[in-house]
């Protein structure tokens, strides 16, 4: 898969030193991947959900999480939002265009 806005991934980390160990751990597992479907996602992250177009990975023991948009057909995964687990609770990244 190709990942786009890695850049995304680096703030965070930059923010939450904690959060780079496992936030590049699932950028080499992602960009190994050739994920056809959510089913093959749940394969590698088993913990992954779909909310909306998002698919939600939980990171960092569920300290975090990773909002992406996924598209199977061009093999791209697209990081919507990185978030701690409390900013995920309060529901902003819902009011993200890609949401539905």
């Amino acid at each position: 898969m190709h990942i786009i806005t890695r850049s995304r991934l680096v703030g965070f980390w930059e923010k939450h030193p904690e959060a780079k160990t496992s936030l590049l751990l699932w950028y080499k597992l992602a960009s190994a991947a050739d994920w056809q479907n959510f089913v093959e996602v749940r394969e590698v992250f088993s913990s992954a959900d779909q909310v909306g177009n998002f698919t939600i990975f939980n990171i960092g023991g569920n300290k975090y999480r990773l909002i992406t948009f996924v598209d199977y057909t061009y093999q791209k995964v697209f990081v919507r939002h990185v978030l701690t687990h409390g900013e995920y609770d309060k529901n902003n990244w819902k009011k993200d265009d890609w949401y539905e």
